[in-house]
């Protein structure tokens, strides 16, 4: 049984179905943030790097992160943003491929990873492509000038999942490095990055991992690697002894070298909490529990709320944790349900998502959300001018 539902502090009255977006706050976690902001910032003040570990956490929760992504010890550490991580890794595999010139990804890609790929291109200035092509067609697009393939693995709007293992063995055999982009496979998938042979690995933690808004990244290195990938972003914290305050940066001799700057601690006091809701949790019964919420949701959407077009695979084994239906008024309808204690997300131009995270929904939760997306749009609910007004995050 998955369900923990009394580990989290969930509001009175909300049916919270976007921990696909952002988790909710595990209640270890505000505990854990005050006694760490009293206690160890209070009273231990600059202290705290030595006597409260706060050095060493990157390195720790990266290994409880890894678990859950089928990383190996000391392959996975914490810090800086998501974005940030991409860039690393993305500029780390061109160093790697040094006569290849292009980066292959998809146009169902979260923006911000082909954002910084563009970025890290102008920045060179060395004739790099990136070439993007439909999430279908990736496999038979790479070939012997691909530099790297970059996916994330669980498209961001529709949940349609990549096959990480095919799809690395694909890349391989062209001589391609592969980056896997977990942001929506952390916590919410069965994933296998030692038995997938991947490269690199990246991540956020603020999803499925209930670290809280602004919660540190992660980035996985194959061990075999690790002590000779090129970091661009040489930062202090990947210097192999940041306190010898060297002139001449000199990389730390595995994953540490891919920190950069100053770990948030607060944060990661936040995560490390947050970690705890999977002591003995198996991603595979997760897996099988979020399947049965998913079918349950769209059997019953399908049958009561016709006007909703299903967005998502068919086929569960081709989904991540999340369901998304179109609908030509989306942004509206999905406001009309977060009025009424529903919480979902919209993603341009048409399509409302919904994740599912069986750590704290179950059925019941399910067949209540239902019966309010049925009522929202039998009754047009969702055609008021109050919810068609556009906020800065939808």
């Amino acid at each position: 049984m998955v369900l923990r539902k009394e580990m989290f502090d969930l509001p009175e009255g909300v049916l919270y179905l976007d921990g696909n977006s952002l988790g909710p706050l595990p209640k270890a976690a505000q505990a854990r943030v005050s006694g760490m902001i009293a206690d160890e910032w209070g009273q231990m003040l600059i202290r705290g790097w030595n006597e409260a570990g706060w050095m060493a956490q990157p390195a720790r929760i990266g290994d409880k992160v890894g678990r859950l992504i089928g990383a190996p010890e000391g392959s996975v550490v914490m810090g800086d943003t998501l974005s940030i991580k991409v860039y690393q890794a993305v500029a780390s595999a061109l160093k790697m491929r040094p006569g290849r010139k292009v980066i292959l990804s998809d146009t169902g890609n979260f923006p911000t990873d082909l954002y910084m790929v563009q970025g890290l291109i102008n920045t060179l200035d060395q004739s790099y492509e990136l070439k993007t092509v439909a999430p279908e067609d990736v496999a038979g697009a790479i070939d012997d000038t691909i530099a790297a393939v970059m996916l994330t693995e669980v498209d961001y709007r529709t949940g349609r999942k990549h096959d990480m293992k095919a799809i690395t063995e694909i890349a391989h055999a062209s001589g391609a490095v592969m980056i896997w982009d977990l942001a929506h496979s952390a916590g919410a998938v069965p994933v296998d990055l030692a038995g997938s042979n991947c490269e690199m690995a990246v991540g956020c933690t603020y999803k499925y991992l209930n670290g809280g808004p602004g919660a540190p990244a992660f980035i996985y290195v194959r061990p075999d690697l690790a002590g000779r990938v090129q970091p661009a972003l040489a930062g202090w914290m990947g210097h192999d002894a940041p306190f010898d305050f060297d002139q001449d940066y000199r990389p730390a001799g595995g994953i540490e070298r891919m920190r950069v700057g100053t770990p948030p601690i607060i944060q990661l006091a936040a995560l490390e909490a947050a970690m705890e809701v999977w002591d003995g949790v198996d991603m595979a019964e997760v897996r099988k529990a979020s399947i049965a919420l998913q079918e349950l949701f769209i059997k019953e959407v399908e049958a009561r709320v016709p006007a909703l077009t299903l967005a998502s695979p068919r086929d569960a084994q081709q989904r991540g944790s999340q369901v998304s239906f179109r609908f030509e008024e989306g942004y509206a309808a999905m406001q009309a349900l977060i009025a009424r204690g529903v919480i979902g997300d919209f993603r341009a131009p048409d399509t409302m998502r919904f994740g599912f995270t069986p750590l704290y929904l179950d059925q019941e939760d399910v067949l209540a959300a239902v019966a309010h997306i049925e009522t929202v749009m039998r009754d047009k609910l969702w055609d008021d001018p109050q919810y068609r007004k556009r906020s800065r995050v939808t």
